[in-house]
């Protein structure tokens, strides 16, 4: 695979040294402007600050780069034209020499080609409510690529119970990171339990090597919930998820659609209060990642 790798994240990966993978899409379709520009900033300084070097993953021009410099996260930034990118969509963009944003998928699958081991996202995709036939590929990507994945839990407009179903029969270990449940992305806590609880970057990274050791092909899902002092009420999110699911249905949005519109939706409904959340864990799970990263290469 043809992958343009920067240099501070080649002596990185070279000397040994930890490094957090970011997405893109969070910057394209994730966040508003001008708050994608500076919360894309901000969280490759979090991961910097924690002891880890952050490669941002996109493609430009249809070239798979990875680890964005500064001109190229404003450019990712202001543009209208670029394409959201799974595992199908990578043969699209570099035929085409198109521009595109990696999403949970690509990005676990662009990290894992170049050598990282730990990547950083808000939360992952799952199954939709309503149709269990809708599946994010974030999940079959899970079950085939050896790579850990920190996140807040999968997105709360999904159905959290059918997503861990997924999980299982993907072979994903679920780790809560000092939880016994599943966190609920705006909420701390789903209910649901967990495979194994981790209190420590070291016990997580434990769990990496054992699964390295043993050859197997699937990724492993850390689960963080939010800061308390930033957590929404269970019950608030799901009036205003309910509310911006009918508001989907009524206006037929559909598809790979609807995760777009759910979520600005839900941040109307909620007075800007779930964006401060999602700002909040997606900071939290970027710490989480690098102190993860800093120790997987260390012991036995």
């Amino acid at each position: 695979m043809n992958i343009h790798v920067i240099p501070e994240v080649v002596e990185a990966l070279a000397s040994k040294r930890p490094v957090v993978a970011l997405e893109s899409t969070l910057i394209t379709h994730g966040l508003p402007r001008p708050v994608n520009l500076e919360v894309a900033r901000a969280l490759e300084q979090t991961v910097r600050e924690a002891g880890a070097i952050p490669a941002t993953i996109a493609i430009l021009k249809g070239r798979i780069t990875v680890g964005l410099l500064p001109e190229e996260l404003e450019f990712l930034a202001h543009s209208d034209f670029v394409r959201k990118c799974s595992r199908r969509d990578f043969p699209i963009v570099i035929a085409n020499a198109e521009d595109g944003a990696t999403t949970v998928a690509g990005t676990m699958m662009i990290a894992h080609a170049a050598g990282i081991q730990v990547f950083a996202t808000g939360g992952i995709g799952g199954v939709h409510r309503g149709h269990p036939f809708d599946v994010s590929a974030d999940l079959t990507e899970l079950g085939r690529t050896p790579i850990t994945v920190v996140c807040a839990g999968a997105k709360a407009i999904l159905d959290l119970p059918l997503t861990l179903e997924v999980l299982e029969t993907q072979g994903v270990p679920v780790v809560g990171y000092q939880t016994s449940e599943f966190p609920a992305f705006y909420s701390r806590s789903s209910g649901l339990p967990v495979d194994v609880r981790c209190d420590t970057p070291e016990e997580v990274a434990r769990l990496i090597r054992a699964r390295d050791h043993l050859n197997l092909p699937a990724g492993i899902l850390v689960a963080a919930p939010v800061p308390e002092s930033e957590a929404l009420p269970h019950e608030d999110i799901e009036r205003a998820i309910e509310q911006a699911l009918a508001d989907a249905a009524q206006r037929g949005v559909r598809g790979k659609a609807v995760t777009p519109f759910l979520l600005p939706r839900v941040s109307e409904l909620t007075g800007e209060a779930s964006r401060r959340t999602n700002i909040a864990l997606l900071h939290n799970n970027a710490r989480i990642a690098a102190e993860i990263a800093g120790r997987v290469g260390r012991g036995k």
